[in-house]
């Protein structure tokens, strides 16, 4: 993690084709919480300024990246209601995400079922708002 505002992060820390970025009410908070619900290991920060938010946190979650970032309304970005989409965590075995993630503070959207499509699955809010689907592929 960087200590200085401006610092570079390292360029080999991004995985995945398609990063998720996140604007929440509180990057660094959701970075902990997302530590605690999905196993989340921060890359990079960028420091909090003087009101305690930052531009970016990095995380890695189950070998992708997913990024993060306070809303800055003076800069035309206002914190906007999540919508329209949710991150899905592909895994082999979705009884312990799943639980971690309830006992950590998500809230259930969709109960965990065998679905038509052949996979288990279930949907569940975090505290940001953000929908988070988890999908174990059956047989």
């Amino acid at each position: 993690m960087s200590d200085h505002p401006h610092a570079t992060p390292p360029k080999d820390i991004t995985k995945g084709g398609v990063v998720a970025y996140l604007q929440v009410d509180g990057a660094l908070k959701a970075a902990a919480f997302y530590a605690r619900a999905f196993g989340a290991e921060t890359a990079y920060v960028i420091p909090p300024d003087d009101k305690g938010r930052t531009m970016h946190v990095h995380l890695h979650i189950n070998g992708s990246s997913v990024m993060l970032g306070d809303a800055y309304p003076e800069y035309g970005h206002p914190l906007l209601p999540p919508q329209a989409f949710n991150l899905t965590l592909m895994i082999d075995d979705i009884a312990p995400w799943w639980d971690r993630a309830v006992a950590a503070g998500c809230s259930v959207v969709v109960p965990v079922a065998d679905m038509f499509w052949g996979d288990r699955y279930g949907q569940l809010r975090d505290p940001f708002g953000v929908i988070w689907a988890l999908n174990q592929p059956l047989g």
